[in-house]
């Protein structure tokens, strides 16, 4: 399933690592904008979908089994999420020297992660861990501002090829348009399965790990997000119970969501991502590690 890597790969233009290539049409023909990843991913909402990307990737045993073997996850929970959103925000609207700092600390954290049937450095546990990140921010988005138009979404999936062609995923590996991605994640989805090592350490996570105790007592809100976002198949896979009185108070929340949100300020509604930035270039400055 896996292949040993010694060495990692150098980066070059058109290869992994490589700064990610920007979308080239910015209106349609009707003069309405064509969205990019720079138009949504910076918004608070995304961290909705956070709960719900990570119990995916962990669904699939490859990358399940290197985060419970390897991620300090549970002991650091805010650490990991501040490593896992520098990177999105780095990779999508950083400088080229923000790409180049996060993708080399990256790839150096992932030179211990590898065991029986995995290895952080396979492209192919690195293309789903991707596709999760680019899926979730499309669902989100979605949730709450409607269907995308097909410009907008061709763009933003080209775009979003970067989560993974930073690293070690080859460009050929992305299914070709969005119709094949979506037969990717159909078919990745209906063979993702959840083992005894992986369901009990995505128990610990849902109950918070050691977060702090704000963190915690919003642990209930955010575990019916996260089982409300994932497919049926993964709830079941990791025993999450579900209902329709459930179903209905996820969809009640989501329309609470959608007519509250737009009134808060902009200047607010990016403050994490602003903050996280912000402190991805003052470790780069002061030379102190960013990913965990």
């Amino acid at each position: 399933m896996t292949a040993e890597t010694t060495d990692m790969p150098a980066v070059a233009d058109g290869a992994p690592g490589a700064a990610p290539a920007r979308p080239a049409p910015t209106v349609q023909a009707d003069g309405s904008p064509v969205l990019t990843v720079a138009d949504y991913i910076d918004e608070a909402y995304v961290f909705l979908g956070a709960g719900a990307a990570v119990l995916l990737q962990m669904a699939m045993p490859g990358v399940g089994h290197g985060v419970a073997d390897h991620s300090d996850t549970l002991s650091d929970p805010l650490g990991r999420l501040r490593t896992t959103m520098s990177y999105i925000y780095a990779v999508s609207i950083g400088t080229d020297a923000e790409r180049k700092a996060i993708v080399e600390m990256v790839n150096k954290a992932h030179i211990p992660v590898r065991g029986e049937g995995y290895n952080a450095f396979d492209p192919k546990l690195q293309l789903w861990v991707a596709a999760t990140l680019y899926h979730g921010g499309i669902d989100l988005h979605e949730r709450l501002h409607g269907p995308m138009d097909p410009a907008s979404a061709e763009a933003i999936y080209r775009e979003s090829q970067a989560y993974g062609t930073a690293l070690q995923v080859r460009d050929e590996m992305w299914p070709e348009d969005l119709a094949g991605f979506r037969e990717y994640w159909d078919s990745t989805v209906a063979e993702l399965a959840v083992d005894g090592k992986v369901l009990a350490y995505a128990r610990n996570l849902l109950k918070g790990g050691s977060a702090p105790w704000y963190i915690r007592i919003g642990m209930p809100l955010n575990r019916l997000v996260t089982t409300g976002l994932l497919p049926e198949q993964v709830r079941r896979a990791y025993r999450l119970k579900w209902s329709r009185p459930r179903q209905l108070l996820f969809d009640t929340l989501f329309r609470v969501i959608r007519v509250v949100y737009p009134w808060i300020p902009r200047a607010v509604r990016t403050l994490p991502a602003r903050y996280y930035l912000n402190d991805l270039r003052k470790r780069i400055r002061d030379g102190r590690p960013i990913a965990r």
